[in-house]
């Protein structure tokens, strides 16, 4: 699976520019992705020039070495003002809708393939959009 990761709020405490205090079991959670259960991992991330430069090697001298960084593949040059859409199965970032979960959970969500909190789905009724007029006038 390939799978995207934030750096700023996710794998070190968010302190842009400054790389933050590690996260705790986020790079160890990574690696074991990464090396026992051969995931590919993209850093993503909004950093560029120096402090992109800084991230990787932070990640680099915990022993976390990623696929790419910011693109699909390695050694992608970056276009200025492009866009940086990636194809990714999993996103991994602290902006996530309810937050960032505890790296325990989320190294079982991907190894079990399991939601969070599965959404039921057998007791809802599919409603059919009210018109117009019954939006105006009940």
């Amino acid at each position: 699976m390939v799978i995207a990761v934030d750096f700023d709020g996710t794998i070190v405490t968010h302190e842009y520019p400054a790389i933050g205090k590690p996260i705790p079991f986020a790079i160890e959670t990574l690696k074991k992705l990464q090396q026992e259960d051969h995931h590919q991992l993209i850093l993503w991330t909004v950093r560029e020039g120096d402090l992109l430069k800084e991230a990787v090697e932070y990640c680099a001298n915990k022993g976390l070495e990623f696929y790419a960084v910011n693109s699909n593949f390695p050694n992608d040059e970056l276009i200025p003002a492009a866009s940086r859409k990636l194809n990714a199965d999993i996103f991994i970032d602290d902006h996530n809708l309810g937050g960032l979960p505890d790296w325990g959970i989320i190294y079982r969500m991907i190894h079990e393939g399991k939601a969070l909190r599965p959404i039921p789905t057998s007791n809802i009724e599919e409603k059919k959009p009210k018109s117009l007029f019954e939006r105006i006038f009940g």
